[in-house]
């Protein structure tokens, strides 16, 4: 990063800015920066619903007061047609100088439960309406095309395989620009603190468990320095996230970390993840069963559940999840159960169903099912272990 402030953009003030998702959360606090810090002059504001969007009049006459000439309309960016329309009413004498894209939209589910409208659903803000703007913007002397996209694509979330692949292709068509000499910045953010359209939907829990896993919300203004100094840069593709190093690092120890963040995890080894948080001469979850009898496996066991149950959910003690707390009433979904049975498996070795927690939605039955599983697959393992020893006894006949 450099070390001097970053510079504002060289925006002719003559020029128009176009702002998609212009009515949006962050699309309204970027138009507010560009104008206030920037110089713009002449913006066009677009969304579906334009100047019929919720809080559209109030950010006209804020902007107003910023002294920029201000036009919010209603366009899909997405449609070619509407677009080419609207960016056809840009004035001569005020062209088209810079874009800043950043509308976007969810529909979450796990990878099996994808559907080609939830895929067109996610991939036509980013996809489509990108496609178009890199087109039909190619005659234009931009100084800037700007992609809001999305650390998802980066390092992967679960649940977002639709929206990863959607903010990949944002991502990548930066990266093409940038390579035949045409400005472009996709910067993959991070969570934002102020809740947007996209993190509305957001549990307290959920929030929880994102800080938990080393991510911390950007603040408007940490959002906007971070937006500054990426347009200094020359760099098609930045990641500007906040990170909790210490949060991560302890995340860590209870499961695989995306690629891209495991060097600033680094530190050693990763331990298995039972025996992460845990002196080096503690007995194995293995030992600790085999010592004792199976109401104090099941015990264990439920513990265990609980332990991991709460640590998916954002507390930070496992009394927070009682044994027989039914699992989707306190905070669990479809996502976070396949979490929850991932860190089952690292725990136990085990390779549980996907919708194992569905099944056994307590962690009382949770535990009970884990007893069954670890009992058979010792069971399993058994023979083939008698079969070795005689193998390897010189006086078993041959």
């Amino acid at each position: 990063m450099p070390a001097t402030a970053p510079q504002p953009l060289a925006l002719a003030p003559e020029g128009t800015v176009l702002v998609t998702g212009g009515t949006g959360t962050l699309g309204a606090l970027t138009a507010r920066h560009l104008a206030a810090h920037h110089g713009a002059r002449h913006l066009l504001l677009v969304s579906r619903q334009g100047p019929d969007a919720p809080g559209a009049t109030e950010l006209h006459t804020e902007l107003t007061a910023l002294g920029a000439h201000v036009r919010i309309a209603a366009c899909d960016t997405a449609d070619r047609d509407q677009l080419a329309t609207l960016l056809a009413t840009v004035p001569d004498d005020h062209p088209l100088t810079a874009v800043v894209h950043t509308a976007g939209t969810l529909d979450d589910a796990l990878l099996t439960d994808l559907t080609p409208d939830r895929l067109g659903t996610v991939l036509r803000p980013k996809v489509d309406a990108l496609t178009h703007l890199h087109d039909l913007t190619l005659g234009h002397d931009l100084a800037a095309f700007v992609v809001f996209s999305s650390a998802t694509g980066a390092l992967g979330t679960p649940g977002q395989a639709n929206y990863a692949a959607a903010n990949t292709y944002a991502d990548a068509l930066a990266q093409r620009r940038h390579a035949a000499g045409l400005p472009a910045t996709s910067l993959a953010w991070g969570l934002w603190e102020t809740t947007s359209a996209l993190t509305a939907g957001m549990t307290t829990a959920q929030q929880q468990r994102t800080r938990h896993s080393g991510v911390v919300p950007l603040t408007d203004a940490a959002g906007m320095r971070l937006l500054d100094t990426a347009l200094t840069t020359g760099r098609p593709h930045l990641v500007p996230l906040g990170l909790d190093l210490t949060a991560l690092r302890n995340n860590a120890t209870a499961g695989p970390l995306p690629p891209l963040l495991r060097t600033l995890a680094r530190g050693g080894r990763r331990p298995s993840a039972h025996t992460a948080t845990e002196p080096a001469d503690t007995p194995s979850l293995d030992q600790r069963l085999a010592g004792v009898d199976p109401t104090g496996r099941h015990q264990l066991l439920t513990g265990l559940v609980r332990a991991e149950a709460a640590a998916v959910l954002g507390h930070t003690s496992p009394d927070a999840v009682g044994p027989d707390d039914p699992l989707f009433e306190i905070g669990f979904d479809s996502l976070t159960a396949v979490e929850l049975r991932n860190r089952l498996n690292a725990a136990t070795g085990l390779q549980l169903a996907a919708a194992m927690l569905f099944d056994y939605p307590t962690p009382a039955m949770a535990a009970e099912h884990l007893q069954e599983q670890l009992a058979a697959a010792a069971r399993a393992d058994a023979p083939a272990s008698r079969g070795a020893a005689e193998d390897d006894d010189p006086s078993t006949e041959r």
